[in-house]
């Protein structure tokens, strides 16, 4: 069947990654693909310190190759290493770099190293970022921590696509802890980001602006105001007229 041999190749490629993560461990690896190529597998290993994958005179790399071809039968493994751009974005090695922390300083200190390596984080540009440490810290008794900051999408199809999430151990003296980390690189291109920008324009745009803009009527208010002064001058000279022209007639009736 089809399916079968789908899931066989992808089982075969998880137990790769799982195994040169086990054996490379401590450096910094982020993502391991396996492809195939017409002289033999090819596996990729990108890392935040490749000196360490390659060893002093290549020493890791062939004990990699000799490693990987008699656990899984390749005939001629291929091992690209490619350096990751900017590492403190990436779940799968703030995962490994956490888990060699607790391992290192033990259970006491979790807090503090949840805390510094968040603002590792934050201070190289990420929207946000969420950390939950699950085991027996720092005592007996199971329970799981949760280290928060930024901005995080939780569910939709931002949450599918633009947040990486990666998941890690550390084997302590009390148990195996689960380490779970999901970040968010950028905020760039969601429905809810708004940009406004205020553009300064010159005074010479804003003097040709003005004499494009054909000049507005007048109000109605004070179109009205003015109707009503004009009236009442009216009257007024009307008023002062008529005991003129009475006092005129008579003047000329005497004279008769």
């Amino acid at each position: 069947m089809i399916e079968r041999k789908f899931i066989a190749e992808k089982l075969k490629e998880y137990k790769v990654e799982a195994f040169v993560r086990n054996k490379m461990k401590g450096s910094g690896l982020s993502e391991i693909k396996v492809q195939k190529t017409p002289l033999g597998e090819k596996i990729i290993i990108a890392s935040s310190r490749p000196g360490l994958v390659v060893g002093r005179k290549g020493e890791n790399i062939k004990s990699l190759t000799s490693s990987l071809k008699e656990e899984f039968e390749f005939e001629n493994p291929q091992i690209e290493i490619a350096e990751v751009p900017a590492p403190e974005l990436d779940p799968n090695i703030i995962a490994d770099k956490i888990s060699d922390f607790l391992e290192r300083f033990g259970t006491s200190k979790f807090k503090g190293i949840g805390h510094r390596v968040m603002t590792e984080v934050m201070d190289a540009g990420a929207a946000g970022i969420e950390i939950v440490v699950s085991g027996k810290i720092p005592s007996s008794r199971a329970r799981s921590w949760r280290f928060y900051q930024g901005y995080l999408k939780k569910c939709g199809d931002t949450a599918l696509t633009q947040v990486n999430v990666a998941y890690g151990i550390a084997r302590l003296k009390t148990g195996v802890v689960g380490i779970k980390v999901s970040i968010m690189p950028t905020k760039l291109g969601l429905a809810d980001d708004i940009n406004l920008e205020k553009i300064d324009k010159s005074p010479e745009e804003e003097a040709a602006k003005k004499e494009e803009t054909p000049k507005e009527d007048k109000p109605k208010k004070t179109a009205e105001k003015e109707e009503k002064a004009t009236k009442d001058e009216d009257k007024t000279k009307t008023a002062k007229e008529e005991p003129e022209a009475v006092a005129q007639g008579v003047k000329e009736e005497k004279k008769e």
